[in-house]
């Protein structure tokens, strides 16, 4: 789990994130779904790192483009929140499912001035994130990780491990199952 960290966020960001509410409005959210390459071209016209093949859902709602990393075949499910005051990153074939909150800012509560504290959250490769799950800031899910429905996440999992629960806690364990992705089987 990565350390939260101190940020303030300067004027040029807050102009950036104005023009691109605006974008997202008029030309992100009123598309048809099955428009996933152009999101994806919107997204990346405002910094996002986007592979190939990769699903967003017109309900998706991202905070700030530029701090978006989307490996090929990943997919941000409709209604998903991606508070990315820092980095959110999602590997190869990683899924984020419905009305899913993911989360890499929060406040330090200890302080009179409330800091803004933020850390990155790392979905690796081959991991479901499933419906309305809470990732909290700093949490890397490790490859082929799942967080079942609901859960809350505030540490990170390892691979191949499903977690479930609030806060979220080892259920299992599943196979490793690359296969299930649309990609080359590797040689």
């Amino acid at each position: 789990m990565t350390q939260l960290r101190a940020q303030q966020l300067t004027r040029a960001n807050k102009l950036a994130r104005a023009v691109w509410q605006v974008v997202y409005w008029l030309v992100f959210r009123l598309t048809p779904v099955p428009l996933h390459a152009w999101r994806a071209g919107v997204l990346r016209l405002f910094g996002a790192s986007i592979g190939k093949r990769v699903r967003i859902y017109p309900s998706a709602k991202i905070w700030a483009p530029w701090n978006l990393v989307m490996a090929d075949e990943s997919c941000i499910g409709p209604d998903v929140d991606c508070y990315c005051v820092d980095c959110i990153n999602l590997g190869v074939g990683a899924v984020v499912s419905q009305r899913s909150f993911l989360c890499t800012a929060s406040h330090d509560y200890n302080s009179a001035a409330h800091t803004l504290m933020t850390a990155p959250i790392l979905i690796m490769s081959h991991t479901w994130v499933t419906a309305e799950v809470y990732i909290g800031p700093g949490v890397v899910l490790n490859e082929g990780s799942v967080a079942l429905a609901r859960s809350v996440v505030i540490r990170s999992v390892d691979a191949w491990c499903v977690v479930g629960g609030n806060p979220a806690h080892f259920i299992k364990y599943r196979k490793p199952c690359h296969k299930l992705i649309n990609s080359p089987p590797h040689e």
